[in-house]
């Protein structure tokens, strides 16, 4: 404290304007001796050259020795599980991602990096994970929902943001069933009748322990930094207990009720299947179609007609493309104004196979009198249509299939047992027999297919379980569109139409399966003493939801005062997506009011893939809104789904599924044949899939490692709608790391093991290309984080590797080599500078690419020194995202260097028209500048222009000078044009097409903007900024064409000199 004082008692005071000029004209002497010695460098540079060649072989033969001699030096000790990874003394020389993704992981997750806090001041950002089923591996559309989640929740992370992204598993209802009673009939041809109810479950909960660690393995081997201290599975005790609550309250307030109606049936699976479970199949003509559980092909896209007798002698013909149906119709309709049957009004046909009279019925709303005969076969309890009539004109409702699609008794007895389709032949021949039948034609059609089975969707009428939407589907389509008060964004913005369409025309949903996995129904069927029905469900009144089997009975008490009676559990389960739409909010702890809850509900995004909005998406909105008070997130971004190289869906049978660890890992053809054949397909399946696999990945994959994996991944969401995914953009992604890794090791040579990071940095006093290379890296971190905050990840990703590719290591790297080339003293200020900005981009870069690419970047990041004073995170995982320091913007530097890479584009692209034996060798070069303010910034840089351009010396001209003799020539700008001198003869003609193309092209924008501006109206209605915008280009153009005219006459100079020559 004394000593502060007396350090504030003398201050040395000096003017404050004096102090300024003293420090500009250091920082000018600076700079002046700086270029100084830049000139001296590039003038030794060609004489080094030589002398150089010969010392960097000895130089490699003494290090190549001293590295077989090390080479323990290369290699990383073993890290003990969960302990932060040990790395070798020496960087490897090349990259190898099974070395580099190796125990960074299960260091991260042993430190808690991933947890959240819900005490935390930090504000909250949530993600809740698309929780995959439990079914099998996870496949590469999970691979890009986990490298997409993780880029945004490791950089909101690094962005100062309490990060939580909780894990969960599906327990996939339908999907899980198909899987395990495959296994059952292949391994013990068994059914799950067979073995029963509960033990069937039994075999599903195995399955899930033995399936869902390898879905866990993959995430964490994708380097998804969850919060594993939340991971959840839908069917555990917490959710299973928050999905009865849910039932139960929506049941309650009337949201939720029991009705018989039609549903889709799927007579494989023998459950119902919501509308959005079925895929349609457009058929043109008579088709032929494989259905599970039939040896030989259907036949579909066919209107079969056949007469019905009329009470008094008379027919009346009907059409169908479902003649199997007429065995359950119960009425004929025809329109009331349709003349032809108006003596059929009242009247009945006789059903020719038993006898049902069936009343001829009026029906406006139904009958087209003008399509077809005009007369429609009615049968309602197997047609949606015919349901209606049958509900209108109070018509019976006749079933006649049993669950799994065969002929019941009400079918009658010619007929009963019969699989459905084979009845349909069946009741042709039938008709055929009795000469009722009247011929078939070919009919377009629309057939509903099971998207889980592939089975024919047959209506059924069932008793079911239904959540009343149209309440909460208003409240959800108002969250989206409502412009005054949106509570929710979805990205890409066109799915909001889809969003509005569909909740606009919802129907009720339908949540009951009769299925044996899954959360069973929490109603209980009361069936009374005296009862004459004893049948579950036989009276509609007798049913009560409770939490539990005691409630119920209460509930059941209440009800039935005095009465004697039983109760048992409704068997079927609920839609597996009831207990997913409520999973933001029961990951969370709902319905306690826990802590998790307060802190992070609503969550802030939810990611996943557009062909599940309705599934999933809109649902957990509505019950998010209804349950929880709130729209369960802030903005949806739908990316997009992929496909193969080849544009086709990924499919077991078609052996172009793609697991995500055989492209992180690297497998061969015959490893992915295993795979193959340890699957469910069918034998004649395994022979396509493996063919497919042949033309595919005829070498196997190659090993690309999770982050080349990732990156690749994030760059293809451009494509908005669908991803052919191509590995060998993976493969150069991979290819990619090993450039980054090689920029380290440069830079790690240059640094010295010394080194000491400075504690800021101050551009104005650095060369030029230091000054330049913080602007474009100010500029790549600003361009990544405005991408990242508009979920345009493609964009954020491309800027990153832009950077380091482009104007890191093409430029940068190659520019500050030759500081370090010689010891010479004089360029130790130019050669600290390069060193203190080398690792300023590295620490910046390497944390600017982490959320994409974790793994590499913590390894490069840790052989980073630290820096002097200053307490280093422990992990670049919660390091901090770099942000944009002003004073590194220099738009004048950038300008200059954008003058020296083009003028040394040029330079190369005259370097690659050259003999390939000639392509390396340095040349002279000639800058010739048509103004001074150009000339001035060429000469300043010439040791830029001759280190990228690999010359041997450049000559900058001016106007008057005369053009060098024996040069291939290029226009850089109306400003600059570049020679490079050539060894051999000039190619004339190819030098003059070249100028031609260039002239041509020239002289087209000009015609095109001139006749633009000369355009009537053209300068009322064009801004004035614009017009200045033209003018400058129409001057910029016409100079660049008298720049091309003045090479095409040096060039036609040299022609002739070289002529007169020989």
């Amino acid at each position: 404290m004394d000593s502060q004082v007396e350090t504030e008692a003398k201050p040395d005071i000096e003017d404050p304007e004096k102090k300024k000029k003293k420090e500009e004209k250091a920082k000018a002497k600076e700079l002046k001796k700086l270029k100084a010695l830049q000139k001296a460098e590039a003038a030794k540079l060609q004489a080094q050259q030589a002398s150089s060649n010969a010392s960097k072989k000895s130089e490699r033969k003494i290090k190549r020795d001293a590295e077989e001699e090390n080479a323990e030096d290369y290699i990383d000790p073993e890290t003990p599980f969960g302990e932060k990874k040990r790395l070798s003394r020496q960087m490897a020389k090349q990259y190898s991602p099974s070395a580099v993704e190796n125990s960074w992981y299960e260091w991260w997750e042993k430190s808690g990096f991933f947890v959240a806090d819900s005490s935390s001041s930090k504000p909250p950002f949530v993600i809740v994970l698309p929780p995959p089923n439990v079914t099998g591996a996870l496949h590469i559309g999970h691979a890009l929902t986990s490298a997409i989640q993780d880029t945004i929740i490791r950089w909101r992370r690094m962005s100062g943001y309490n990060a939580l992204w909780v894990p969960g598993m599906d327990h996939a209802g339908i999907a899980t069933q198909v899987v395990v009673e495959k296994k059952l009939m292949r391994e013990r041809k068994l059914t799950r009748h067979d073995i029963g109810r509960e033990n069937f479950v039994s075999e599903v909960w195995n399955w899930k322990n033995e399936y869902g660690g390898t879905i866990l393995k993959q995430q964490r081997r994708m380097g998804a930094s969850l919060d594993w201290s939340r991971e959840c599975f839908t069917m555990d005790e917490k959710r299973s207990l928050a999905v009865t609550e849910a039932f139960v309250r929506l049941y309650k307030e009337g949201l939720i009720y029991r009705d018989l109606r039609l549903v889709n049936w799927d007579c494989i699976l023998r459950t119902a299947i919501s509308d959005i479970e079925v895929d349609y199949e457009d058929i043109k003509v008579r088709t032929l179609l494989k259905v599970p559980g039939y040896e030989k092909p259907v036949e579909f896209g066919v209107l079969t007609s056949f007469a019905y007798p009329i009470e008094g002698g008379e027919e009346i013909v009907v059409a169908t493309t479902r003649v199997e149906t007429m065995l359950g119709d119960t009425a004929i309709a025809v329109h009331p104004d349709d003349e032809r049957y108006t003596r059929f009004h009242g009247k009945f046909a006789i059903h020719p196979f038993n006898g049902r009279k069936l009343p001829i019925i009026c029906d406006a709303i139904l009958v087209d009198k003008n399509f077809g005969t005009g007369a429609v076969k009615i049968t309602p309890a197997h047609d949606p249509n015919d349901f209606e009539v049958g509900k209108r004109h109070n018509l019976e409702f006749i079933n006649i299939f049993t669950d799994d699609g065969k002929i019941n008794s009400n079918g009658g007895p010619e007929f009963a047992g019969m699989p459905r389709f084979k009845a349909r032949e069946a009741v042709v021949a039938a008709l055929h027999k009795k000469g009722l039948y009247k011929g078939a034609k070919d009919n377009e059609m629309r057939l509903g297919l099971c998207s889980r089975t592939k089975d024919v969707v047959e209506p059924l009428i069932k008793p079911q379980w239904y959540v009343s939407c149209s309440g909460i589907a208003n409240e959800a389509l108002d969250a989206v569109m409502d412009d005054e008060n949106r509570k929710i964004e979805i990205i890409p913005k066109q799915y909001a139409a889809d969003w509005k369409r569909w909740l606009e025309n919802i129907r009720d949903w339908c949540v009951s399966r009769q299925l044996w996995w899954g959360h069973r129904i929490p109603a209980w069927y009361v069936t009374l003493e005296d009862d004459k029905m004893k049948e579950l469900g036989a009276y509609t009144d007798h049913w009560v939801v409770a939490r539990n089997e005691e409630e119920a009975q209460i509930e059941a008490s209440r009800m039935f005062p005095g009465k004697n009676f039983q109760i048992s559990q409704d068997p079927d389960v609920l839609d597996t997506w009831f207990s997913s739409g409520l999973f933001p909010l029961t990951v969370l702890g709902w319905p306690d009011d826990t802590q998790d809850l307060k802190a992070f509900y609503p969550t802030s995004v939810l990611e996943t893939g557009h062909d599940i909005l309705f599934f999933w998406v809109a649902r957990m909105v509505m019950l998010g809104i209804k349950l929880g008070g709130d729209v369960p997130f802030r903005k949806v971004y739908l990316h997009p789904m992929i496909r193969d190289a080849h544009g086709r869906k990924m499919s077991k049978s078609l052996g172009n599924v793609i697991d995500p660890l055989e492209v992180i890992n690297g497998i061969s053809l015959e490893g992915l044949h295993k795979r193959l054949e340890e699957g469910n397909l069918d034998p004649s399946e395994l022979v396509v899939a493996k063919e497919g696999q042949v033309k595919d990945f005829p070498n196997g994959i190659a090993e690309c490692g999770a982050d080349a994996l990732r990156f690749a991944l994030v760059t293809y969401t451009a494509q908005s709608d669908r991803i052919n995914l191509d590995i060998q953009r993976v493969v150069g992604y991979r290819q990619w790391c090993n450039k980054l890794w090689n920029a380290i090791r440069f830079a790690m040579s240059k640094l010295g093991d010394d080194y000491t990071p400075p504690m800021e940095i101050v551009p104005d006093v650095m060369p030029f290309t230091c000054q330049w290379i913080l602007s474009v890296l100010n500029k790549a971190i600003s361009k990544t984080v405005s991408s990242m905050d508009s979920y345009e990840f493609a964009d954020a990703a491309s800027t990153v590797y832009s950077w380091w590719q482009f104007q890191l290591c093409d430029v940068f790297i190659e520019v500050v080599k030759p500081f370090f080339s010689s010891n010479d003293p004089k360029f130790a200020s130019a050669r600290r500078f390069a060193q203190d900005t080398l690792w300023v981009c590295l620490d910046n870069g390497l944390r600017l690419l982490h959320p994409f690419m974790p793994f590499v970047t913590e390894e490069l990041w840790q052989r980073l020194p630290p820096a002097r004073d200053c307490a280093r995170k422990e992990s670049i995982v919660i390091s901090d995202y770099p942000s944009v320091v002003q004073c590194w913007t220099n738009e004048r530097v950038e300008y200059e260097m954008d003058l020296v890479e083009s003028t040394v584009k040029s330079l190369r692209s005259l370097r690659s028209l050259m003999p390939a034996k000639e392509r390396h060798e340095r040349r002279p070069a000639y800058v010739l500048c048509r103004t001074d303010a150009i000339a001035e910034i060429i000469n300043s840089y010439e040791l830029e222009i001759l280190t990228l351009a690999t010359l041997s010396s450049l000559k900058v001209l001016n106007e008057g000078d005369d053009a060098p003799i024996g040069c291939a020539v290029s226009v850089v700008n109306e400003s600059l044009s570049v020679y490079l001198k050539l060894q051999g003869a000039l190619n004339a003609e190819a030098e003059r097409e070249k100028l031609r193309k260039k002239m041509e092209e020239i002289r087209k924008q000009q015609e095109h903007l001139t006749q633009i501006m000369g355009a009537s109206g053209y300068q009322e209605k064009v801004p004035a900024r614009i017009h200045e915008e033209n003018v400058a280009k129409l001057s910029s153009l016409m100079q660049e064409l008298l720049s091309f005219e003045q090479a095409s006459q040096h060039l036609e100079r040299d022609i002739a000199a070289e002529q007169e020559s020989h």
